[in-house]
């Protein structure tokens, strides 16, 4: 890599992302009771880990000019699609669902680099075309999407699904899709909800059932959202201090080191440690929406919103989920929630970001 290139690196976005994972380690080691003597420090010891990691592979994803890694697209689409086959034959079930594949003391989630892989594929793919300009280009883009969200569907995974739609719904738009087909195509979404609703899992159901009326079954499917409200009206303006939060300290919050860890950074940080930690969100997704503007082609200018509708749907979801804004669909909290695979992917799609930022500019010899 030329070194003349580092000029051009946005190192406010890494700043940005360091104090979103501080922030993260802080929930984390709170809501695993690393303080206490029955305690662990392992969730913390592994997050600071994958982050290390992490940084590495950002590090290599710069090395290499994203156009060089947009043409291996196919071969990553593939990858990709063959790992989310292959948890089908060995992959690990946890909480009913089939996602991960053993790696000796380790688990991958393939669903979560899918995101990845579609927004690279699929960003090729519509500079290929030229955008989306019929019906014909449209049908395209759902097969392109299509295959790897049914096998992602089928493990179940409604939550990672949706991502790999907004990502979908992102580039579609920004290619330049006439504005009344784009419509049509929510307003068909939406028509055909009642069909879809068929094909849910019972449980899935009961979540968006539960989303209308959480108290429909307050020691159920309910539980997990009332208790998360509890917890973060409970933090007040500056929060009951960490390692402090009853609700989490006491186990009422379910999962509070991965789906819902906003639970636990709303009861001990507060509205003040809410709003620095969505602050931090919004300038990140801001510089790379600047990235996108600023792109020398349309590559890079697909590749950065892709990643920008990713983080952009994820941290709506999630936050809106803990505070029974949205149905419960276990999406992760980027750069927070604890999870090997989802830092890792998170870092990989920074690195993809900054690589196209620092590369809207040719170097003249």
């Amino acid at each position: 890599m030329d070194t003349r290139l580092l000029k051009n690196l946005n190192f406010k976005m890494i700043l940005i992302v360091f104090f979103i994972f501080l922030i993260s380690i802080l929930a984390i080691a709170s809501a695993s009771h690393a303080n206490k003597p029955d305690g662990t420090m392992r969730y913390v010891v592994m997050q600071s880990t994958w982050f290390l990691i992490g940084l590495l592979c950002m590090a290599i994803v710069l090395m290499i000019d994203y156009n060089t890694i947009a043409s291996l697209a196919p071969y990553v689409y593939i990858a990709n699609v063959l790992l989310l086959i292959i948890v089908y034959a060995i992959g690990k079930t946890t909480m009913g669902a089939q996602r991960w594949i053993p790696i000796g003391p380790f688990s991958l989630q393939p669903s979560e680099f899918a995101k990845l892989a579609v927004i690279v594929s699929l960003s090729k793919h519509l500079e290929k075309t030229k955008g989306v300009k019929n019906i014909k280009d449209l049908i395209l883009v759902f097969l392109h999407v299509g295959v790897p969200l049914i096998l992602i569907l089928k493990q179940p995974d409604l939550g990672t699904s949706l991502v790999l739609l907004a990502i979908m719904f992102g580039l579609v738009f920004i290619s330049g899709i006439n504005l009344k087909l784009f419509f049509g195509i929510i307003g068909a979404g939406i028509l055909s909800m009642p069909v879809l609703w068929e094909f849910l899992h019972d449980y899935q159901k009961k979540r968006i059932l539960v989303f209308l009326n959480p108290n429909l079954d307050p020691l159920g499917a309910g539980y997990h959202v009332i208790q998360s409200k509890i917890a973060i009206g409970s933090g007040r303006i500056l929060g009951k201090g960490l390692f402090q939060g009853t609700q989490n300290q006491l186990d009422f919050i379910p999962e509070q080191h991965t789906d819902f860890i906003f639970a636990v950074i709303g009861e001990e940080m507060g509205f003040i440690g809410s709003l620095l930690l969505l602050i931090l969100f919004i300038l990140l997704i801001y510089n790379v929406l600047q990235i996108a503007l600023k792109s020398k082609d349309t590559l890079g200018t697909f590749i950065a919103t892709g990643v920008a509708s990713m983080w952009t749907f994820q941290m709506l979801v999630n936050i809106g989920m803990t505070l029974g804004l949205m149905p419960v669909t276990g999406i992760p909290l980027p750069f927070v929630s604890y999870g090997g695979s989802s830092l890792l992917m998170n870092m990989m799609a920074l690195g993809l970001v900054l690589n196209v930022g620092m590369r809207r500019q040719k170097i003249l010899f």
